[in-house]
Parts: C-alpha cells; structure tokens; sequence
C-alpha cells in the first residue's frame, strides 16, 4: 500500500510505515458520540484506519453544543440524532477513511457476532453491565478483537484496555536505537564493554545489543548478546576469554525484541484493578476514583440515572454505594471525593474529554498495530475538586460546563481576554477546547486574539483537524477563526498574520498585553517560546506553554508570583557536529546527511545570495574591473568572479558541471584524504590515525547505470538550473555519455598536499573573509576582463535565483539532492545509508507528530486554563510531561518562584517591578536615595523591572541604572 507521505509524513515517523499499513486495513467500532466518543473519533479517523463505524442512538440537545464540537444548533433544532449530525464531518477529516454509520439499539440483548469483522471495539457512554457483557465476548474470539471502554463523569475519567491473553507488541518504546562507539572490550568471563568518550549507553539490564565493524575481536560482530549493566558507560555480554583480543573499533546497537502482554477482562480486573498513577503525590487517588465511578455506575444502573447536580441527597446515597463497592475490593479507600464527584457527575468538562480521548485513541492505534506498550489496564485521571455549586440549568450551551465548575468561573471564563500564539496542531485544539467553554464571549466583552504568520500546508491535515483540503494556501489563523465560530457563534476572535517578535513590538505593546488576561503559547521552537515569556513576565501575565513530540507531551503552567517562568530553566545546548567531522571525518549517517545539506545551502542559498547582494553594491562590471586593476580590496569580489566566469548557460552545462561536482564530493575528496593520511598512518603515541570513529573513504567512480548516481548528477543539474534561470530537460543519459570520456581526461591528474583540518575545536571559516593570494586577485582579473570582452556580462547574467531549502514540495528536487548526496558520501565512507524518510525527517528537523499527543496536550493545559481563570492557590497548579508510548503520565506542582533577599523585610522575584515615579522638582539625588533605601520617598513608588527584559524599558524617557554607588 502506497501511503500519501504529503498528507501522514509527520505521523509516518511516529509510527512507521509498518504500523500505518496495519492501520489502513482494520476496521474500528465506536459506540458513543458525545464529548469523549467524537474526540476519538477525530484522532483515529485522522490517524487513517481503514474504516470506522460510528455508533449511538440519542439525538442532539444545547447540552451537547457545549461538549460535542461537530454539532450545531441547526442539529438541535432539528432533533437530528448525533451519529447523523457528526458523520459528514468526521468522515470529512480524511478521504482514506471509511466512515459508517449504526443506530440500532445496543444492550444485553443484541446478538454481538457483528463484532467479529471488526479488529476493536471502543465503548462510551455504556452502562458497566453492558461493557462487561461485550469486553467478555472480545476477549473470547479467537484471535481476540481489543476491547476498550471509556467513560467521562464530571471531573473524573477513565480508560480501560483489554487486548487478549498474549498481545505481541514488535516495538514497546518506539525509541529510535541508538549506535555508540566502543572504546575497549576485555577479555574476560564477564566480557566488559566500555563506551568510547565516556558517552551514556542508555541500556537495561536485559536488554539485547548488536555489534559490527569491531577490529580484534570479530567473533562478536553480527552477533546479539544480552546486557549486564555496570555503570552507564559499561555492561558485560557474557564470556569472551576465548574470543581474539580486541584492537579497536566497533559500534554496538539496541536490539528491539517483541514483547508479550497478558490482559484481564474487566470482570477480572475490576476488584483488584492494574492503574496508572498519574500523581504521585497522591498515589492513592486513582483507586479512590475507580471505586467511586464503580459506585456510579450502581447509582445509574439502579436509577437508571446519574446524582443530580448538587444534590446533597443523591450525594449521600452514592457514598453508601460506594462503600458498599469498597467492601467488593481487595485494597481500601478512603471516601473523602465521593461528595464532590457527585456533585458534578453529570456534568462534562470538554478539556477533560479532549485529553482522555488522546490517551484512548492512542490505545486503538496500538491495538491495530502492536506499536508501543499498552495500557495495563486502567487510567484513572485524577483531578482535584472544582468548586461546585447549586444548579438550575439555563438551557444553553455551556450547562454541562457549569455543572462542573460553577456559576460564576464559568462566567469569568466568558469574559476572558486571551492571547494565542501559533494556530498549528496544538492551537486548533486550544481553540477547540475554548470554544465549548466559552472562553472570550462577544456579550460578555471577552475577546480570544489569536496570530500566526503561516499559511496551511497539506501535511497540516493530519493533525490540526480545523483545516481541510480547500484551505491549503490560506492563513491558519484567519482559517482557525472561522472554524472556531462555527462550533460556537458567541466568540469574539480576533485573528492577525503576525509574527510575535521584537519588530512587532509597536502593534503588541505593554498597553496589548495590559489588558490581556491570559497568554496561550502553541508554539513549534524554543527561541519563539523564550520570546512570548518574556514579554508575559514583564506585563505580569499567566502563560500557558506545552508541546509535542511524537508520542511524547509536556504542559507549563506560568502564573504571576506563584510559579518560575519558562526562561528560568534552560535545556543544555545541543551538541554541534565539529566542522573538520562533517568535512572530512563523517563517522554516523546524521553527519553525512548534515553535510548534504550544507552543501545544498552552500551552493544553492548561501552563494547565490550573496552574488545578488554583491553586484547590487556596485553599479557594473565595469566599475569593479576598475577597482580592482586599482588595487582595491573587495569583500567577497573572488568568490562573486569565480561564479560569474563559470556561470551554465544550457542544460547541458548544468549536467557537466553536476557531474564535475560527483568527482570532487566522492572521488577527489577520498583521494586527497588518503594521499594526506595513507591506511598506515599512525599518531604520535604509535595508534592508527584510521581507527573508530574515523573511517577511512574509498574514491567512487562514476558509473552512468547505478540509480544513485544518476539521481546525483540529475537533481543537481536541477538545482543549478534553477538558480542560473535556465530550463531543464529531460533529456540526461545521452548527454552524460557525452561527458564521460572528457571528464575522465580532466580528472586524471596529481593530488597535491593540501591542508586538512583535524581540530575539533576549530570553526567553520567565514568563506567571503578568506584570504586571497596575488595570484587568485590577478586570475580573477583576467576571468573579469574575459567576460566584460565576450560580451558576456549582462544584467540579467549579474542576477542568480536562490533556492531556500523546503522539505515537503518532492517536486522541487531538494531532498532529491541531499539524499542522493548522502547516500553516496555514506557509501564512500562505510556507512550505512538511510532511505529517503529518514534523510528527509533529519535534514528537514521534522519534529514527529501525531493528533492523539496534540489532543491530550491541549486538554490537559485547558484544564489549567480554567484553574488560572478561578484564581486557584499555588498548590493545585499541575505541570504534566507524558509519553503515550509506553505509556507513562506525570503529574507534578508546579516550581515555585525564586526570591532573592536584599535585607530581612525586603525581597524581589521575577515577576516584581520597582518603578520610580518622580515629580517636577525631583533629583538625580532623590532618586538615588531612593534607591539607597528602598523606602518610599517624597511619593515616590518603587518597582523592580526584571534584569532580562530590556523591551520593557522602550517606554521611558530617560533611564538610570545603579551600579555598585556609581551613576552610569
């Protein structure tokens, strides 16, 4: 099956092509369109599985336009059922996907064989009875079809998983295997294996590592051994006292094994259920909560109804059935959440069901694929008690909010002012999750403005969910609007085409962010992130931030005095490829796609830029020549002569001057490299020059009949093409033909010495600064006098077209040229080359993405959202990192803010600003008393601006900082 890589490329390095394949040909049944059920529905459908069946029997109500984001008022007028309602619009998400409909009725009385052609089964909105009835029969097919159900009361949620008694899962992380050099391996029973530069290897003991390319002790290589760890640099691998000594090198790699998992029903699990605990501050909460939702479930099933809301009366009767469940259970609990679950039971908070319906979709798609560990069994999601209140439903849309957290949060929500910044997969979920609540109501003068500068690609699809394919070329944020007042009339958005940034200060000012409540950071890049905080801590604003990256997400919550600020923590750098490993001493494939791609930058971007930008400085040819015969030194004046003298001008030139390039990058370099350093060459202290990580390069010849060759020589013809303005043909082979014999003539010829650079240490030269030698200045003299007297510079010859590198248009030949030309430098140097996915993910730093990690991460920091607007306490502010992978969740207080002490009474965080406001007679020495004191001084007010945000100090006039006793 062929899988449109324009549409699925981020979601194919999350899951990988197997698992999509797997996908594309099973079918799913899911039963429940309210909150939790469509928001499953979403991320599968996105996802691509091969046909979805959407269950339910009940019709539309204004309850359901507060939770349910596909259905309209149009619906509820209507008394349109809610399968029928949401159809089209799932089934609009993805035109791979089939998407059906059931209405008939589903209870303890169907005839459950129509499940057999399905390979899972997710159930919301079902009575427990019933889901035990049908995880019973799941679990007895043979193979098993997985079982899911998923339920959403109020401020709990929960997700229950039962895949069979032996699940295989090929890949339980989903962790790409790392190689990492050896440094020595000893003879010995246990052998030890030591990693070269003291770099972590990362393994369990358990675990199964490969190894290859090891010199001396070859028995090992091809061969798999399980580790012993010793220290995280070191693990033994069993005896090799007889194995040949070792010399050197060798490179070692985790070897993913397939793991069984054993499922219980649900019958069998729920008296002693397997949980996940989220919180381990309060570890006891999720067992809590099971007995509880266990106590609802009685409740419903004897009242045929949930608690009402409120009610204190329904609140006593489900803490007698809930310790009547205790009573059932192996552990138990305490009961002190029962009153407050009651309370809201029946409300539905749409945060809450956003970020359960990534964790549940996510189980699905492992279900299909046997990609990443399963659930085991249960996640409870604990959520501490919203203030409830009592309840008299308005008969709007926003009741099953309120039932949840009250009157007058609710309203506060409405009159919200936020700030959004980034409209992609996370800002079209954020907007979402605002949208049923109401956040930023036009009645209530609350407004939601949103900005984002970039347009919507194809690959936006699969993700962010509020684009479809008539939107492709358009502005997210202007797009995001819309479709946000589609799933609710009543906001105010206000969306921009801006970039957040030091140039757009004047538009997004301190006077815009003084009236701001709240600012939503959805952003893809860290520089941005550090941005968008500094401005919130300087106007004392909350700040939102979170993040996805494949499977993995993180949520920060940033609150006025309480909490640190994103820029108070640093991530360390990220280590550079030295400059002499990428030119000469590639050693891992990342170092020769980053060569590609520096060569593409190089000869394509960088050169012809700076060509432009030169002969826009002068005003001819003419003029330079003159100059320079003068004696005149001009910057970067060789390097612009020496493209302008060697300039194509016909598609053949382009093929000839792309296969002059395949000699130099694959065969010249080798030979240079070999002539300066020969296969014997040895250090000072008597080792080989040529051992791990070096590898020493064998010269490529040409040869017109390999693939990857002619794919090189082709697609950098293109690419000169392009930045000459010349036309390409198709016409390739009998031209290179042509070529082979001359070119052959021209390369036979000495390679002199030539200095190549072996430090580390040193830096990649600035190529316009390099010096030039005499002879160089007069070459480029007569290369100059030769075109003014051919006639050849014309204005339209002093101009180049710079390409800019795009990763996700296959048409434009840019990943066709760095993968090509990776490949075959990897060839050159022994190692093992990626396929084109790989090439492109890393040269194009594609961060992975997938709509389940999105969705769980925009529910989960909504959920903040609603805490910030209630004026929560420090100590209910929750930061999240998960990875739906294996799957683990952590939730964790936030880190409280530092304060610096200047004397016993005195002390200043962040987010405290000591401002001095003068009058007419003040002085430079009232002011520095002032300061001396700290106290209040002839009315004066102090403030503290924070030392890293110079933009807030663009308001004032005049500015005066202390040093030590000294004015500066």
């Amino acid at each position: 099956m062929d899988i449109d890589d324009s549409l699925y490329s981020r979601q194919r390095y999350v899951l990988g092509d197997s698992a999509m394949q797997q996908m594309a040909q099973s079918s799913v049944f899911l039963s429940g369109m309210g909150a939790l059920g469509v928001e499953i529905a979403k991320n599968i459908v996105l996802a691509g599985v091969k046909a979805v069946t959407l269950h339910d029997c009940k019709r539309c109500e204004v309850w359901d336009l507060g939770t349910n984001f596909f259905i309209r008022e149009e619906d509820v007028h209507s008394q349109k059922k809610r399968v029928e309602a949401v159809h089209s619009r799932v089934a609009e998400l993805n035109p791979y996907v089939q998407v059906s409909v059931a209405t008939d009725v589903l209870d303890e009385n169907t005839d459950l064989s129509f499940l057999k052609r399905y390979q899972c089964v997710v159930l919301t909105e079902t009575k427990l009875s019933l889901q035990k009835q049908i995880d019973c029969f799941c679990h007895s097919q043979q193979p098993p079809i997985k079982f899911i159900g998923c339920d959403v009361f109020g401020i709990c949620s929960r997700v229950f998983c039962d895949f069979g008694e032996a699940f295989e899962v090929s890949d339980p992380t989903g962790e790409e295997p790392k190689e990492l050099f050896i440094q020595n391996i000893s003879q010995g029973n246990p052998g030890v294996v030591t990693c070269m530069d003291s770099r972590a290897h990362g393994l369990q003991t358990g675990q199964s590592v490969c190894f290859k390319e090891i010199n001396g002790m070859s028995e090992l290589n091809g061969s798999t051994h399980q580790v012993t760890v010793l220290s995280p640099y070191s693990f033994a691998v069993g005896d090799t006292s007889s194995f040949q000594p070792y010399a050197h090198a060798g490179i070692f790699r985790l070897v993913m094994m397939p793991k069984i998992f054993t499922f219980e029903t649900m019958e069998q699990q729920l008296s002693d259920p397997r949980l996940l605990t989220p919180d381990f501050s309060k570890p006891e909460a999720p067992l809590q909560l099971h007995t509880i939702m266990l106590a609802l479930d009685a409740f419903l099933e004897q009242h045929a109804r949930l608690p009402n809301i409120g009610c204190m009366q329904d609140a006593e009767l489900l803490l007698k059935f809930t310790e009547e469940v205790s009573r059932t259970l192996k552990n138990k609990v305490s009961f002190e959440l029962v009153r407050s679950v009651s309370c809201c039971a029946r409300g539905c908070l749409s945060p809450l069901a956003a970020a359960v319906g990534g964790i549940a979709s996510q189980e699905v798609l492992k279900a299909l694929t046997g990609k990443f560990s399963p659930l085991q069994q249960w996640v409870i999601q604990p959520l501490q008690s919203l203030p409830a209140e009592e309840f008299a439903p308005r008969g709007d849309r926003y009741d099953a909010l309120r039932a949840c957290i009250g009157e007058s949060l609710c309203l506060k929500l409405h009159k919200f002012q936020v700030f959004m910044v980034g409209c992609g997969a996370i800002g079209c979920e954020m907007l979402k999750n605002m949208a049923l609540m109401g956040v930023g109501l036009s009645r209530c003068s609350g407004e939601i403005c949103i900005t984002d500068p970039d347009l919507i690609e194809k690959s936006n699809l699969n993700r962010q969910f509020l684009f479809r394919p008539q939107h492709i070329r358009k502005p997210k944020s202007t797009t995001a609007a819309a479709a946000s007042l589609e799933i609710n009339p009543e906001l105010q958005i206000d969306a921009h085409l801006n970039k957040l940034c030091p140039a757009t200060e004047d538009m997004y000012s301190d006077a815009f962010f003084s009236r701001l409540n709240l600012v939503v950071t959805a952003l893809d890049n860290v520089e941005a992130r550090r941005y968008v905080d500094s401005r919130s801590v300087s106007n004392q604003k909350a700040l939102l931030d979170s993040g996805t990256m494949g499977t993995k997400g993180h949520t920060e919550i940033i609150v006025p005095y309480l909490t640190e600020s994103y820029n108070s923590h640093r991530d360390p750098p990220e280590e550079e490829i030295p400059f002499c490993t990428l030119k000469s001493f590639p050693a891992v494939i990342e170092h020769t796609i980053q060569w590609a791609r520096d060569k593409f930058e190089s000869a394509f971007s960088h050169k012809p830029s700076i060509y432009n930008m030169f002969w826009q400085s002068h005003s001819s040819a003419q003029e330079v020549l003159q100059r320079m015969m003068a004696g005149e030194t001009m910057e970067g004046s060789f390097q612009v002569i020496k493209l302008l003298s060697r300039r194509p001008t016909q598609w053949n030139h382009c093929l000839a001057l792309a296969r002059l390039k395949f000699d130099k990058y694959f065969k010249k370099k080798a030979l240079q490299l070999l002539h300066s350093f020969p296969l014997d060459t040895r250090l000072k202290d008597g080792s080989l020059f040529w051992q791990s990580p070096k590898r020493p390069p064998s010269p490529i010849e040409f040869d017109l009949d390999d693939p990857l060759h002619f794919s090189f020589v082709v697609s950098t013809a293109r690419l000169f093409a392009g930045i000459y303005n010349i036309p390409h043909s198709e016409e390739v082979r009998g031209i290179l033909k042509l070529l082979t014999s001359p070119l052959r003539k021209i390369t036979k010829c000495v390679y002199l010495y030539q200095h190549i650079e072996t430090d580390e240490t040193v830096k990649k030269p600035d190529q316009l600064k390099m010096t030039v030698s005499s002879e160089e200045e007069r070459q480029a003299i007569s290369q100059l006098q030769e075109a003014i007297i051919s006639s050849f510079v014309t204005p339209e010859r002093l101009r180049m077209t710079p390409l800019f590198f795009e990763k996700d248009d296959d048409s434009n030949g840019h990943i066709d040229f760095i993968a090509s030309a990776s490949a075959l430098r990897a060839h050159m140097y022994a190692i093992e080359a990626a396929d084109r996915l790989q090439t492109k993910r890393i040269a194009g730093k594609i961060i992975p993405a997938i709509a389940t990690s999105t969705a769980a991460v925009a529910g989960l920091v909504s959920l903040e959202l609603i805490k910030v607007a209630g004026g929560y306490g420090f100590e209910l502010f929750k930061n999240c990192f998960f990875n739906l992978a294996i799957p683990v969740m952590v939730l964790t207080e936030t880190a409280p803010v530092k304060r610096t002490q200047i004397r016993d009474d005195i002390s200043f965080s962040i987010w405290d600003r000591w401002t001095i406001f003068g009058h007419e007679d003040f002085t430079l020495s009232d002011f520095m008393n002032a300061v001396k004191v700290l106290i209040p001084l002839n009315g004066v007010k102090l403030h503290r601006i924070p030392s890293h945000d110079v933009q807030y100090l663009r308001k004032y006039d005049v500015i005066v900082t202390t040093v030590f006793n000294k004015v500066q």
